[in-house]
């Protein structure tokens, strides 16, 4: 496959960056999905939490390969799996201050995914978690974080983002940080040079 076009189907900036670190060339395009409709219909359906990003992962690169015919489409999703629930995204500051205390002073998983397609069919998908565990901080440490945090308190899954103020948080971080970062990507990477699309 050498020479064909690549897409993201995302307009993460994390996401972005690493792609752009890593040398590959790509578009972004953001993949317009209920993710939310979606995630509640594979709960309902029987998926387990480990499923969930994989899942939305491939919807979204199929959506978006649907309307780019001939493009290698790569799709991405994270989930974070506390005591065997579900956390999403905040909604709101406050929200995620209300999501922080719910995960300090406890370890919780992030799963992440990847999945390539190519017009209608996945040829390549892969999904990887990591085990963090945060500090017990108190409400003023707390306060702090928000405030300095900015928009990666509802930007990402569990209202931090590693690479940036997020590090404060943690006592151990068990994973690599491609994962933390919400996309595995070794095998993708390698997958990508397998298929000459670097």
């Amino acid at each position: 496959m050498a020479g064909v076009r690549v897409i993201l189907a995302s307009r993460s900036a994390a996401r972005r960056k690493m792609l752009e670190e890593a040398g590959v060339k790509f578009e972004s395009v953001s993949a317009d999905l209920d993710e939310e409709a979606l995630t509640k219909k594979m709960l309902a359906a029987g998926t387990e939490i480990d499923g969930i990003a994989p899942g939305l992962a491939r919807a979204k690169a199929l959506y978006v390969a649907e309307r780019n015919p001939g493009a290698l489409v790569i799709g991405a999703d994270q989930t974070l799996d506390i005591e065997g629930k579900m956390m999403t995204k905040a909604a709101s500051v406050e929200d995620a201050k209300n999501k922080l205390k719910a995960l300090r002073g406890k370890a919780h998983r992030l799963i992440s995914a990847v999945c390539v397609v190519h017009d209608d069919k996945i040829l390549w998908e892969e999904a990887r978690s990591a085990n963090l565990t945060m500090h017990d901080f108190d409400d003023v440490f707390l306060d702090s974080y928000a405030a300095n945090a900015s928009e990666a308190l509802t930007r990402s899954v569990g209202a931090y983002e590693i690479e940036g103020e997020g590090r404060k948080l943690f006592s151990a971080v068990a994973g690599d940080m491609d994962t933390i970062m919400g996309m595995p990507l070794a095998g993708l990477m390698g997958f990508l040079k397998q298929e000459g699309a670097l």
